[in-house]
């Protein structure tokens, strides 16, 4: 195993100047780990956030969201192609987006196929309909839409891919008079983990665990995010997308090595 000089422990923090930091001081290091574990993405990424690469970086920054939620769109038409499902979505953003731009949607990273007035439309393949909550999508459904970050943009939330894990399920929803404190449970038997103020995507939508155990954790929502996300239509027994915190994970399979 490698061996670092920093603790484990101050991998698993959000993107700020400590983080910078640390990549410069162990790029080398860093990148040996992504390319072991075949991870260009991440790779490309340390290199652009250290300054090493100058050249070509635009495309791998292009695809990283940071879970801070851009709009919502709502779903206006669906269509099965073969085993896909193309999806027509109706937002403030459409008129904006390109095609073959990528654009998460609930925390799913999806490609636009074509872009007309306020609609856009994009293709969800099986498998991610079968890993996401993409899969139930109905007409009139609201959904988180976020672009991807651009390489000058600030790391306002967390490193988000927009590959879901898998599915969660809201279990509770407590109001506490000015913010609201959801609970959900997952499927411990994919070995996804969360930690104690680690960070975690739902629906695309960059939060803080606390009360973090096997399969369940909390996370509390202000109000604005209630208000400009799709956390105001969710009800218990709610299926939501899960990303957890790709650095957590290849730390934790690291030491499980």
């Amino acid at each position: 195993m490698l061996k670092f000089d920093f603790p484990f422990p101050c991998v698993i923090i959000r993107i700020n100047c400590k983080l910078v930091y640390i990549i410069n001081q162990n790029l080398q290091k860093i990148l040996t780990i992504f390319k072991d574990y075949k991870s260009p993405r991440l790779c490309n990424f340390a290199e652009a956030l250290s300054g090493k690469r100058k050249k070509g970086i635009h495309h791998s920054i292009n695809q990283m969201f940071t879970g801070i939620i851009e709009t919502l769109g709502y779903v206006a038409d669906l269509t099965s192609e073969g085993s896909n499902t193309r999806l027509k979505i109706a937002s403030s953003l459409s008129p904006e987006l390109k095609v073959d731009q990528s654009v998460s949607h609930d925390g799913v990273c999806l490609t636009v196929v074509k872009v007309e007035n306020e609609f856009h439309w994009v293709e969800a393949v099986h498998e991610t309909l079968l890993k996401s909550n993409l899969g139930n999508a109905q007409k009139g459904d609201l959904l988180n839409l976020e672009r991807c970050m651009l390489n000058n943009g600030r790391f306002d939330g967390h490193i988000v891919q927009g590959h879901v894990d898998q599915t969660g399920v809201l279990k509770s929803a407590k109001d506490e008079n000015g913010s609201w404190l959801y609970t959900f449970e997952y499927d411990p038997a994919h070995g996804n983990v969360t930690v104690e103020k680690g960070s975690i995507a739902i629906n695309g939508v960059s939060l803080t665990c606390f009360n973090s155990k096997p399969s369940a954790f909390t996370v509390a929502i202000i109000p604005y995010t209630y208000e400009h996300t799709n956390f105001h239509q969710l009800k218990v027994g709610t299926a939501v997308n899960l990303e957890f915190d790709i650095i957590g994970k290849y730390v934790k399979r690291l030491l499980n090595k």
